[in-house]
């Protein structure tokens, strides 16, 4: 197993996420906790030390799960992550009631790693709502040694992250971010993990295959990459990319079975980052997965001049993007969730003046129509 230096402590590489565990009958809230155990004994014995779980993951049943698998070794042989459950704003007022449970759930007097849960356009203004006693409360768990690392993790823009780094930055020792090879640049991950650089904060990447789909590649896409490296597995070369950037530290999967534990930790056996051409290749990769499926629009904003509606064109184009590429998920609906409705897709008139200034010559209105289908 690889390890990672933070600050004087050594950290698998490879840490275990707890949001896709093993389940009965695909029902997300009933773990197959055996099977949990069964993987959280080979994951110790080889040398995995890193587990993260969350207060909503499995419908309030991860923690509960992880806390007493990990019970069964000594505290000190791991470290155990957790969150605020800030991606549900009624959960705002709560901090300390929920900071206990949690505590009680996970069957522990302390969490090495504690973050504020999905800081994004959604909720950040709640986060740096001071009433709510957040970022205080939390510091003063950490004063009392019952938060030994604060951090946050986020899917939010750039911007929204800036915001939550002026206020909080100086506290923060970790960030964990969607990182991976198609959002290096598709979600501007890259960006992202510049500016924690100019904070010293070292990356903790969640989300390293993007929910499977980098390892489910076309047949083309998938001899490309084996031709460069024929004894690794496609899945293998995103986390390959994660080793090629200098401030991760921690990456976390979430692995739902006992092969897919097995096949990550082989890979986190070695380290061996791409190189210059391995890297041309996953951005080929990128390219042909995104041709065909997003609109290329390049911000220009020459659109919004002459929308009637005043609608952001350029940001609901790059959220119709996500959504397009992902095949759905929650990252667009969540950032919309901020949006006034007068700004929604759904307010685009068709009139088409946007299209007339378009250098792209990009459809706007119909990827806005089309947009608004494929939203929940």
């Amino acid at each position: 197993m690889i390890y990672k230096d933070f600050q004087g402590q050594k950290l698998s590489a490879l840490g275990m996420g707890a949001m896709r565990l093993p389940v009965i009958d695909g029902d997300d809230a009933r773990i197959d906790e055996a099977a949990v155990k069964e993987m959280v004994a080979y994951a110790m014995e080889k040398g995995i030390n890193y587990y993260d779980t969350a207060w909503g993951y499995h419908a309030g049943n991860s923690e509960l799960v992880m806390g007493r698998a990990l019970k069964e070794y000594p505290r000190e042989s791991f470290y155990l992550a957790t969150k605020f459950p800030g991606y549900d704003l009624s959960n705002m007022p709560k901090v300390e009631e929920i900071f206990e449970e949690q505590l009680g759930k996970c069957q522990t007097e302390y969490f090495d790693f504690y973050l504020f849960h999905n800081v994004c356009e959604m909720n950040i203004d709640e986060y740096l709502n001071e009433e709510h006693g957040i970022y205080r409360y939390l510091m003063e768990q950490k004063k009392n040694g019952r938060i030994k690392h604060l951090g946050f993790s986020a899917h939010g823009s750039y911007e929204v992250i800036k915001r939550f780094l002026e206020a909080y930055g100086e506290s923060m020792e970790f960030c964990q971010l969607q990182t991976n090879y198609l959002d290096w640049t598709f979600q501007n991950a890259k960006e992202k993990v510049e500016l924690l650089k100019e904070y010293h904060i070292p990356v903790w990447v969640m989300e390293p295959v993007r929910g499977g789909s980098l390892a489910n590649l076309t047949e083309e896409n998938a001899a490309g990459l084996k031709a460069l490296r024929p004894e690794e597995s496609v899945v293998s070369w995103a986390f390959r990319f994660l080793q090629t950037i200098p401030e991760v530290t921690v990456t976390l999967s979430g692995m739902s079975n006992f092969r897919q534990l097995k096949e990550n930790i082989k890979t986190y056996e070695t380290e061996k980052p791409l190189n210059e051409e391995e890297m041309k290749a996953v951005a080929g990769v990128v390219d042909s997965m995104v041709r065909g499926t997003a609109v290329p629009c390049t911000a220009c904003h020459y659109c919004t001049s002459h929308c009637p509606q005043g609608l952001d064109i350029p940001e609901l184009l790059a959220l119709y993007n996500e959504h397009a590429v992902s095949g759905g998920g929650f990252i667009a609906p969540m950032a919309l969730s901020a949006v006034p409705e007068e700004k929604q897709p759904s307010a685009c008139v068709g009139c088409r003046s946007c299209e007339a200034v378009c250098p792209q010559q990009i459809k706007i209105s119909e990827a806005l129509a089309d947009f608004v289908k494929r939203l929940p």
